[in-house]
């Protein structure tokens, strides 16, 4: 599969409606008019929509995310050259690419071991440098922690203890917390020091379910 001028052109557009609905951080959005989204749509019946503004089942219950969500999760966390980030949620590894676009020093954790296998290859391929693991996202990665920034891109019940633990002091999360059955709260936690946070709501989502913990090994 290839990235055509159409593409491109659809590409575009989808920039200035995220622009129009109040996305302002040029270089997230200069990041995401560089990644061909088409790519990564596992489920090729929605293929030919891979340029409008919503999410899409890209299999094992799972969705590729709306670019808008993507968009401001990744300006929340506003994110720096060279930092370190684990993210939670690999999914098809869309919003994975933007972050190593950005230039972050990646850790992604899905919890499905298809999307990991697929998402992980697909990231290969297209030159995108990660660090992938299949396992627990509750759980988090201790081994490579601290962290400059967490990004969860799944809808948690709570904040898991062991993310706030990785986190470094100084750092950032963005969380998408609350009920599955409504939306979540975009919530930002500001690490202040070891038992100490700033917490802030920026609007509400709905997002597939963060699974909760299972023996899944890495």
């Amino acid at each position: 599969m290839t990235d055509t001028l159409k593409h491109k052109g659809m590409r575009k557009k989808l920039i200035e409606e995220l622009r129009l609905k109040g996305i302002e951080n040029e270089t997230v959005l200069e990041a995401m008019m560089d990644i061909p989204r088409h790519l990564f749509f596992f489920d090729t019946a929605f293929l030919h929509m891979a340029y409008e503004d919503k999410a899409f089942p890209i299999g094992s219950g799972q969705t590729i995310s709306q670019p808008y969500t993507v968009a401001f999760q990744t300006s929340l966390l506003n994110p720096k050259k060279r930092e370190k980030i684990l993210e939670i949620g690999t999914g098809s590894g869309y919003q994975t690419a933007v972050l190593a676009k950005l230039g972050m020093k990646i850790f992604t954790i899905e919890r499905q071991h298809a999307l990991h296998l697929k998402s992980q290859t697909l990231l290969e391929e297209m030159g995108y440098k990660a660090r992938c693991f299949y396992g627990d996202g509750y759980a988090g990665k201790a081994a490579f922690a601290p962290f400059d920034k967490i990004l969860v891109t799944c809808g948690a019940p709570h904040v898991p203890d062991d993310l706030k633990r990785q986190l470094k002091v100084g750092g950032r999360m963005v969380i998408p917390v609350g009920d599955f059955n409504g939306v979540q709260h975009m919530t930002t936690l500001d690490k202040v020091d070891e038992n100490e946070f700033e917490i802030s709501v920026h609007g509400d989502f709905q997002f597939v379910p963060m699974l909760e913990r299972t023996d899944t090994g890495d």
